[in-house]
């Protein structure tokens, strides 16, 4: 009877050091999960706005200002940007060059463009790890000018400046009051009964 309990004793002595161990080891990539994570938020809260805007709004400034994007350029801004930089981290030419995606003439086409941007990019994010995002890629800027950074960084780029468009997009929604869609309510979840 000693006997067993000392080896149940240690068993259980030699399992707490592992199961700790096990519990306190990060997930696998966890700074290219967040990251793929907030992407695809952002990317669904996008589409679902671009979507909710009626077509005869696509042409709707903020204001008088001829300069400031119309709501439909804004939408053809980010699938022009997610082809740009998504192409560059994936070592790949840009499949968006040469369109002027932000001169699209419908909502139809602007959502094509914009659904197949992402799609481009979708396959980015999800070949990402922390070690592929520490790997130098060439950039060559708007300006021509050659440069070489982090594919993390250059993704992350891409995840701010959509997000910094969808405010863009958030403040033409809640002038024609329409919920953007990252303030839809959300599904209440079930309580368990007791």
């Amino acid at each position: 009877m000693n006997k067993i309990l000392v080896v149940v004793l240690l068993g259980s002595w030699l399992a707490i050091p592992t199961s700790a161990q096990t519990a306190q080891q990060p997930p696998a990539n966890p700074l290219s999960t967040w990251l793929r994570n907030a992407y695809m938020g952002n990317r669904n809260n996008i589409v679902r706005s671009a979507d909710k805007m009626p077509e005869e709004n696509y042409g709707m400034r903020p204001g008088p200002q001829e300069d400031v994007r119309t709501f439909g350029q804004q939408v053809g801004h980010i699938a022009r940007y997610n082809y740009l930089w998504c192409s560059q981290a994936k070592g790949e030419k840009n499949p968006g060059a040469g369109t002027d995606l932000e001169k699209l003439p419908t909502k139809a086409d602007l959502m094509k463009a914009l659904n197949d941007a992402f799609a481009y990019c979708d396959t980015a994010y999800a070949a990402l790890t922390d070690a592929s995002g520490m790997e130098m890629v060439d950039i060559t800027q708007e300006s021509g000018r050659q440069t070489r950074n982090l594919r993390m960084a250059l993704l992350i780029l891409n995840y701010g400046h959509n997000n910094e468009i969808y405010g863009n997009l958030v403040t033409y929604l809640r002038m024609k009051s329409i919920v953007p869609a990252s303030s839809e309510p959300r599904p209440q979840q079930q309580q368990p009964q007791r």
